[in-house]
């Protein structure tokens, strides 16, 4: 294997390992020790590819986003494209634990200023990200302005929806709520997808 395969491999393995002791341990379990040792590489190795902490943690939240992003074109291309099928596969989104790796770092930004201060353009670009592939999955008309709002309430609803739900089973309150939204979306976009694709 060329050396630069190597490294691209070494990055995977500590990105993917950062994510998986996240979720396990939090953030202030996650240590960049720790996540060497997770991801079978040396100290070393990892302080040549991310020599801090911070750098490592947003490196992840950047790879898991487009990881996640990836997984969900992946699945709506085996589904019905609906308004409805669309929502349940954004909010999937925000209730697993991709999500609360994400949600550890927002919270450990708020008493960091470093964190914070580097995590914000990130959560910029990511955000934007999000709302694109929404329109994408959509095949919404994000030329209209009520069309733009109507996603970017979406997206703010479901990251609301998915924080309520960590500490307790909310998922009945999330699905009356969501069915409420989604009919007010079809409303709202009304013939700005494809033709073809089905609104309900």
């Amino acid at each position: 294997m060329a050396q630069q395969d190597r490294s691209h491999a070494t990055q995977q393995r500590l990105l993917d390992a950062t994510i998986e002791c996240l979720i396990k341990h939090g953030w202030s379990g996650t240590t960049t020790t720790v996540v060497a040792e997770t991801a079978g590489v040396s100290r070393g190795a990892q302080l040549h590819h991310y020599p801090t902490k911070s750098a490592l943690v947003l490196a992840a939240v950047d790879h898991l986003t487009k990881r996640r992003a990836e997984e969900l074109r992946a699945e709506a291309a085996g589904h019905d494209r609906s308004i409805e099928n669309v929502i349940d596969l954004l909010a999937a989104a925000f209730t697993g634990p991709l999500f609360h790796a994400a949600l550890e770092v927002w919270v450990a930004a708020r008493t960091d200023d470093a964190l914070r201060d580097a995590l914000v353009p990130l959560e910029a670009t990511i955000g934007r990200e999000l709302f694109r592939l929404t329109v994408e999955l959509l095949d919404a008309d994000d030329t209209r302005p009520d069309v733009r709002n109507a996603i970017q309430t979406t997206l703010e609803l479901l990251r609301g929806l998915g924080v309520a739900n960590l500490l307790s089973d909310d998922s009945a309150r999330r699905r009356a709520v969501l069915a409420d939204w989604t009919q007010h979306l079809i409303t709202i976009t009304e013939g700005t997808i494809t033709e073809g694709r089905p609104h309900a």
